[in-house]
């Protein structure tokens, strides 16, 4: 069972092209993103966005955040979520920025900008979060009623799993 819910996220993760950022204002309101992201084999997601958006600031001033990764485009109680509980964060460094910007146009399929660009005045940043747990619903039943429950899955095994050729 586990190691059917582990390929069902790994097929998730490669064939969806957007996750939902779930960060916290600054004055504790929730906020919701979603936003085209691009992944290593760390399992570190990454995306570019606006340095004046909402989840940008609240990313800067509280790196927690909550992210979701699910198909919308299945029929009603077919779904697959992901959730992912981890730190995210705002790239300043040449290096990190490279890495980010390959992962990113990679996925895109361009060619990346300069990465000095996205130290300087141009609007976008790129951000990266690093997962700390992550969960998948499963399907579970409660005096024969079906239920959405939430299964936590090994990170290790999920990244072996969406990097291997099976």
């Amino acid at each position: 069972m586990m190691d059917l819910l582990i390929e069902k996220a790994a097929k998730t993760i490669k064939d969806i092209l957007y996750i939902n950022i779930a960060s916290i204002t600054p004055e504790g309101k929730p906020w919701n993103s979603p936003v085209y992201c691009a992944f290593d084999k760390n399992l570190s997601f990454y995306w570019l966005s606006w340095k004046l958006n909402q989840h940008s600031e609240n990313i800067r001033n509280n790196s927690a955040v909550f992210i979701t990764i699910y198909d919308s485009t299945v029929p009603a109680s077919t779904g697959f979520g992901i959730y992912l509980e981890g730190k995210a964060y705002e790239l300043s460094s040449p290096k990190a920025l490279l890495v980010g910007t390959i992962e990113v146009y990679k996925r895109e399929k361009r060619k990346p900008r300069d990465v000095i660009q996205f130290l300087s005045k141009f609007p976008r940043r790129v951000y990266k979060f690093v997962p700390e747990k992550v969960w998948v619903n499963g399907e579970s039943e409660i005096d024969g009623n079906y239920i959405d429950a939430r299964t936590e899955i090994n990170l290790e095994d999920l990244g072996s799993k969406l990097f291997s050729n099976n």
